[in-house]
């Protein structure tokens, strides 16, 4: 494990953060700076900055170094992108003196006085010879850029239009699948429901039946439904009720009034049919009590 020196008090959190993390992998690596640097392009004493908080390292070092240390590089990509963004508004706030009164001259990694820095410039920080400049990983991946204004709102209103239109397609559906065979009764119903408008006075009155009898391909047919597997009991209403008290009356049993309302007529009419053709007697219309209703 490397005994690291101190980073700088006035460095930035984030990008203290994104140094220490950067030390860490490369304590868990094994790698020295001269093996660091053999594998990943960078010169020994770019690394050192780097690693001392001195200099910004670019996206590729830093994508490079978690490759080597088997760190997560989706994660250290995000440390570096905050790290940037504060490292441009610090070059913004920094200006070095010619001298300290102790010889020394200003550092060779601070940006000369007037000189524009990568916040400035849009380019980045600046880098080692050779290298690559430093990118902003917001500005690659399309996530750094503010969305267009109204973008929103038109993202909601397609949304909201896809909705309604399912919605539509789903009720739709609900009604076909309702009027094919054993939903036709309640079909009838939410038809007859939507063609009136309320307080209307079609609203309150019972729709009408007719019985006209005809034999096709065989079987008896009234006029009113076609269906052959439709399940009719006591509490039922619709064509299909209709249809089968009129087959109901062409056998000789009377069903009470063709009203299309399965009652207690109609029941003891079903219960009779069923006895005469040796079916189970329960009052109930199924498949074997259509087929002997339309025989």
């Amino acid at each position: 494990m490397s005994r690291w020196k101190g980073l700088p008090e006035e460095l930035d959190p984030h990008v203290r953060q994104l140094v220490v993390r950067l030390r860490r992998v490369k304590d868990h690596s094994g790698l020295s700076l001269r093996r660091l640097a053999a594998q990943t392009g960078y010169s020994t004493s770019s690394w050192e900055r780097y690693l001392a908080g001195r200099s910004l390292p670019p996206r590729e070092a830093v994508e490079a170094m978690a490759r080597l240390g088997g760190d997560d590089p989706v994660r250290l990509l995000a440390l570096h992108e905050v790290a940037a963004e504060a490292w441009g508004k610090g070059a913004d706030r920094q200006s070095e003196p010619a001298g300290d009164g102790t010889g020394a001259g200003p550092d060779p990694q601070s940006p000369p006085p007037g000189a524009k820095t990568g916040a400035e410039t849009g380019t980045g920080p600046r880098t080692e010879p050779g290298t690559e400049p430093v990118t902003d990983l917001g500005t690659e991946l399309g996530t750094g850029a503010p969305r267009p204004p109204g973008r929103a709102l038109r993202v909601t209103l397609i949304a909201g239009s896809v909705a309604l239109v399912l919605a539509v397609a789903a009720t739709v559906l609900l009604a076909v699948r309702l009027t094919d065979g054993e939903g036709g009764a309640a079909a009838a119903d939410l038809t007859a429901t939507a063609a009136t408008a309320p307080g209307s006075r079609e609203e309150s009155q019972p729709p009408r039946y007719t019985c006209r009898a005809e034999r096709i391909d065989g079987r008896w047919y009234a006029g009113n439904s076609r269906t052959q597997k439709a399940i009719l009991a006591n509490g039922h209403a619709g064509p299909e009720v209709a249809e089968a008290q009129c087959l109901l009356r062409e056998a000789g049993l009377s069903p009470g009034a063709v009203d299309g309302i399965f009652g207690p007529h109609t029941e003891r009419a079903v219960r009779a049919l069923q006895k005469r053709a040796d079916l189970v007697v329960d009052g109930i219309i199924g498949p074997h009590t259509w087929k002997a209703l339309r025989e």
